[in-house]
């Protein structure tokens, strides 16, 4: 009886006039067999309280731009998509919250971010949050680790709110050294330049904010922290060089490819000059070096704060958000991107295969089954951690690609 509904999930999932979120979720349970409407649920609980947490880091940036353009109140918004990662290990940590809570009570309605109100003296819910995310961990409470269910959803939270403002911070300041303001709005009218000016000012405003909410950490925290940014900051210094081989390559310079199929796809993990033990069975995965350095570390280290803080987050769903990760920016960003980033002389997987394959369809081919590759082990590894969610999460990424932008697609 169950292989009937799976088939016709694995068909309805084909089906375009569905959504995408619909298809992912449907594929997945037609790939697994598993189908999970609480972590579904749980994921619509998730981006409310993500939500609650964006706006929360964002009001000191809405009272700083205020100051500066003269006006009474000002709103600010960022569009990133760099949260996801933390949506979904809040959504595991509240589902291992659920599971392990035997008193009737659910520990994540009792969330001091929910949505409704707790205490008949707290008018607005959503304040206790900010209220609690403000308050220190002591050194003993740290040591301690969360005890119970509740404790669980708790330090969940704190953790995920300083999470969202790192990685807003981070990407607000890739976007500002590229000049790429686009993505900062506010609800008054800008002159011209000023959209530097505000960009600046909220990242500004977002990073002190940050190194306040790190200051009510032990610093082991930080650390990580810092170890995650300085290995990405190390992998950026290298884009100069990565740029001069490109365009030699596309010159027709044999070294230049060589150099770059050598230094950039098939470089050994262990070149990062740094401890990463994360990728033990497939460390010859194309691109795995480079693209861990750029976007998988900064999502490692954030999985290792939740780890340290005595969070229940394992190693298989570390493995399975930061594969994703990885396989996200090459099937979405690097496909998208593709024609842009040649003619800017920018190396990514999907540049290279173009200069190292021995034509277009070559270059096609190897950047479906690659992407592919990266998708199919995070989906792997989030069945093994038994997270549903990073498993629909894959196939969503999966879904969202369009590859026939790229040349060697054929006819369609």
């Amino acid at each position: 009886m169950t292989a009937i509904p799976r088939r016709l999930a694995g068909w309805l999932a084909d089906r375009e006039a569905l959504p995408t979120a619909g298809q992912a979720a449907l594929g997945y349970y037609a790939e697994t067999g598993v189908f999970d409407r609480a972590s579904l649920q749980l994921r619509r609980i998730v981006d409310r309280r993500m939500d609650a947490m964006i706006a929360d880091a964002f009001d000191p940036v809405e009272d700083a731009l205020a100051e500066a353009f003269d006006v009474q109140s000002i709103e600010f918004s960022y569009d990133t998509k760099l949260t996801l990662p933390a949506e979904l290990t809040l959504g595991q940590i509240y589902r291992t919250a659920r599971e392990r809570a035997v008193d009737g009570n659910d520990p994540v309605a009792l969330s001091v971010w929910a949505d409704g109100t707790l205490d008949g003296d707290v008018d607005d819910a959503d304040a206790v949050g900010p209220i609690r995310f403000r308050e220190s961990i002591t050194t003993e409470e740290w040591e301690t680790g969360p005890e119970t269910p509740q404790d669980l959803v708790d330090r969940g939270e704190y953790l995920t709110r300083l999470v969202v403002a790192a990685l807003v911070d981070g990407d607000m300041r890739d976007a500002i050294n590229d000049a790429e303001y686009e993505d900062f709005e506010v609800s008054v009218d800008l002159e011209p330049g000023d959209r530097k000016r505000v960009a600046e000012i909220a990242q500004e405003t977002l990073q002190s904010e940050l190194e306040a909410s790190f200051d009510r950490l032990p610093g082991e925290i930080r650390e990580i922290y810092d170890w995650a940014v300085e290995l990405s900051e190390r992998h950026q210094d290298r884009d100069p060089h990565f740029r001069e081989l490109l365009a030699d390559a596309q010159a027709g310079d044999q070294d230049a490819r060589e150099r770059i199929r050598e230094e950039y796809r098939d470089a050994p993990i262990d070149d990062l000059d740094a401890e990463v033990d994360l990728f033990a069975g497939f460390e010859e995965l194309p691109y795995l070096k480079t693209q861990y350095a750029r976007v998988g570390v900064i999502y490692d280290g954030m999985i290792e704060m939740y780890r340290r803080a005595g969070l229940p987050v394992d190693e298989a769903f570390k493995r399975s958000i930061v594969l994703a990760i990885i396989g996200a920016q090459l099937w979405l960003d690097d496909v998208d991107d593709f024609e842009a980033d040649r003619a800017e002389g920018q190396l990514t997987p999907v540049t290279a295969e173009y200069v190292l394959a021995s034509d277009e369809d070559e270059a096609y081919e190897r950047i479906v089954a690659v992407s592919e590759r990266y998708l199919d082990l995070a989906t792997e590894f989030a069945a093994e951690t038994d997270s549903p969610l990073s498993g629909i999460a894959a196939e969503y990424i999966r879904r969202s690609g369009d590859p026939s932008v790229l040349p060697g697609h054929g006819p369609t």
